[in-house]
């Protein structure tokens, strides 16, 4: 199958029509053809190859849903015509431990869907496990972002425990953040966002926080020491970590999911008394995935997006570099 593309042919570069042939399919993969997909801030980090893992020809994407064309010989779960979404992964091993435990996000062999050629494309190809079922009743054209951004959050409220009774506090109200306000709201939580923004006040009151706290007011940051039991920093910069660790309660949990690149410095002393944990997580199961799409869908949790056509894929990508997304990009094809 020919593939029409859209690809970084160098570092930096931009995107450029670009076609390919998918070949042979195995008998384990399906093809899917792409109704919309998502730009996220790892799209960025790939095309400009930041983290020194890009190979070029580059074709960005893994926020994606669409429709799928053709299944191979050993898969039974899906058909021709039935509707998917493919994230960040589009293939693990199957076999290792954490493959036979559930967690395929952490298998040691797995594929992104960019390094096998992701979303910004009309067609795209994936593991079958990786291909997961949409509920029947989904926003196709807003769903993308919930493939990454929004397993991205929902897996680290999974990991934690949090409870319904806890206080919690989102860092950071951007694309990643925003959703995991609608999450903890509809998880029943009281949510504090913390907001270098005045202007979004509002608007993230609206999407389910309780309260707002300047993170640039020292004042208001001094004001909620001891009180949360869980934080998710959905950042990529470096942070006064020592001051939210004592926002933290006893026995609180610290989450980024944030790319921060250069090392956290975290005083030993901030964790052993009150006994708190700094984690991080990756995106979630394709088990998790599904999981979470079903609650989207039970309680109307979509991200706030921007459409854009597949066309315009370097006008998009201008739009979020320029920080102006309000606050997922999606591409429909």
């Amino acid at each position: 199958m020919k593939v029409n593309a859209y690809a970084a042919l160098a570092a930096k570069s931009k995107l450029e029509p670009y076609s390919y042939d998918l070949g042979d399919l195995p008998t384990d993969q399906v093809d899917i053809k792409v109704h919309y997909c998502g730009i996220c801030h790892s799209d960025m980090s790939m095309i400009n190859n930041e983290w020194r893992s890009s190979n070029y020809p580059l074709i960005p994407g893994h926020e994606i849903v669409g429709e799928v064309v053709a299944v191979g010989s050993s898969v039974t779960h899906l058909t021709a015509g039935d509707k998917v979404g493919v994230g960040w992964f589009a293939q693990s091993c199957m076999t290792c431990q954490s493959c036979m435990e559930g967690s395929h996000h952490l298998c040691s062999q797995r594929e992104t869907t960019i390094s096998r050629h992701g979303g910004f494309a009309d067609h795209v190809r994936s593991h079958a496990a990786w291909a997961t079922p949409l509920p029947a009743d989904i926003d196709m054209s807003k769903a993308g972002p919930l493939l990454c951004g929004g397993i991205t959050v929902f897996n680290p409220i999974m990991i934690a425990g949090v409870k319904p009774t806890d206080k919690v506090g989102v860092i950071g109200i951007g694309g990643l953040g925003h959703l995991a306000l609608k999450f903890l709201k509809y998880w029943g939580c009281e949510v504090t966002a913390f907001s270098s923004s005045p202007e979004k006040r509002e608007s993230i009151l609206e999407m389910g926080a309780t309260k707002v706290v300047d993170s640039k007011s020292k004042e208001e940051l001094k004001a909620i020491k001891g009180q949360l039991n869980f934080i998710i920093n959905t950042t990529n910069v470096t942070l006064d970590w020592s001051t939210y660790l004592r926002a933290l309660a006893p026995q609180g949990k610290f989450f980024t999911v944030g790319m921060v690149m250069e090392p956290m410095a975290i005083p030993a002393g901030s964790l052993i008394g009150g006994e708190k944990m700094v984690g991080g997580s990756p995106v979630g199961s394709p088990a998790l995935t599904r999981t979470m799409l079903e609650f989207c869908v039970r309680h109307g949790i979509y991200p706030e997006v921007e459409e854009f056509p597949m066309d315009q894929v370097n006008e998009a990508i201008d739009h979020l570099k320029e920080g102006k997304a309000r606050y997922r990009v999606v591409l429909k094809m």
